[in-house]
């Protein structure tokens, strides 16, 4: 019998995680209603609705203005600065886009302690990827609307569009809470998650100073600006490219092990480039768990992670699916 999704027992501990089988699938429902809204309450996404709005020319400058600069930063490179580039690259894109922003803050797979959970959602935007609101809330439309019209981004309106295009359309929702509060209300009632929405570019300027300033007095003015280069510019542009590849990559090549309602796939390589991401026919069959790499070979950097916060006594009422290989179907099925 193919298993699902609910929450652990209160009584769990760290090293009882585990999953529930399919008599409890109501409660799977339930779990993913917030993904749900109302047609009559939806913001317009998707090519049809944004591409008429036209280009937006700062969306597209800063992201012209980042790859530029991470071209740039090929012509300096040292051991330090990829050193640099590689923690700041763990912090924003596993810490914060895969376990907080995705896993957490979107689909609740489990728990941690508010400071925890506002740490690493400082980390997430470190990204460059939005504020919290608005990446959660279109990842949440992207969950109810997926490779339907309305999906922001759909390979079947393009692999371009999917991969990228779909953000320089349209009106910036990055730094609004107001029209996306629909979408998330337990983001929006949090003042702190209002604010970091409205400032989130604030820690990619600070980082920016922070190094400029580390790297002049550690090796003077072409340091300085080298360590800008690799540890803001080109960092941001690989993060960028590896989250956008779940958008586009793993909705149109790999395996797909659960018949689910749109194309998602599982890739490999996608799940390399992303601390495992990339199980994304997985997560789109059972999106609640925590653990989206199901068999020992799929491997889930972070998961791990969340793993070793359990261990530590920080993360609780970790969601895990599983599936019956003989008969594997999506949660809510």
């Amino acid at each position: 019998m193919a298993s699902s999704l609910i929450a652990p027992a209160p009584e769990t501990t760290p090293d009882q995680i585990e999953a529930i089988t399919a008599e409890d699938r109501p409660q799977v429902r339930s779990a993913r209603v917030v993904h749900n809204v109302p047609a009559r309450d939806q913001v317009r996404m998707g090519r049809a609705a944004t591409l008429p709005e036209g280009l937006n020319g700062l969306t597209l400058a800063i992201i012209i203005l980042f790859h530029a600069g991470a071209l740039a930063a090929l012509f300096f490179f040292s051991w330090q600065r990829l050193a640099v580039m590689t923690v700041l690259y763990v912090l924003a894109i596993n810490v914060g886009i895969g376990m907080c922003y995705h896993r957490l803050l979107t689909h609740r797979g489990y728990r941690v302690p508010k400071w925890l959970e506002y740490a690493m959602t400082v980390c997430a935007t470190l990204s460059l990827e939005g504020g919290p609101i608005f990446w959660v809330s279109t990842h949440r439309v992207h969950h109810q609307l997926s490779d339907h019209e309305g999906d922001p981004h759909t390979p079947r309106e393009g692999t371009w569009w999917a991969h990228a295009g779909w953000l320089f359309f349209g009106q910036s929702l990055h730094a609004q809470a107001e029209g996306l509060a629909r979408y998330s209300p337990d983001l929006t009632r949090d003042r702190f998650y209002v604010w970091l929405s409205k400032y989130h570019w604030l820690t990619i300027v600070l980082s920016a100073g922070l190094l400029f300033g580390l790297g002049w007095a550690f090796g003077g003015p072409v340091n300085a600006i080298a360590m800008v280069l690799w540890g803001v510019l080109l960092r941001v542009t690989l993060g960028l490219h590896a989250t956008w590849l779940v958008n586009s990559a793993t909705h149109l090549w790999g395996s797909r092990r659960f018949e689910t309602r749109d194309d998602s796939r599982n890739s490999w390589w996608v799940a390399l480039l992303t601390g495992g991401e990339g199980w994304h026919n997985n997560h789109h069959a059972h999106p609640v768990s925590a653990r989206h790499g199901l068999t020992w070979y799929e491997i889930d950097p972070n998961f791990w992670g969340i793993w070793l916060l359990a261990k530590l006594g920080l993360a609780k009422k970790i969601q895990v699916a599983k599936f019956d290989p003989k008969n594997p179907k999506p949660a809510g099925l």
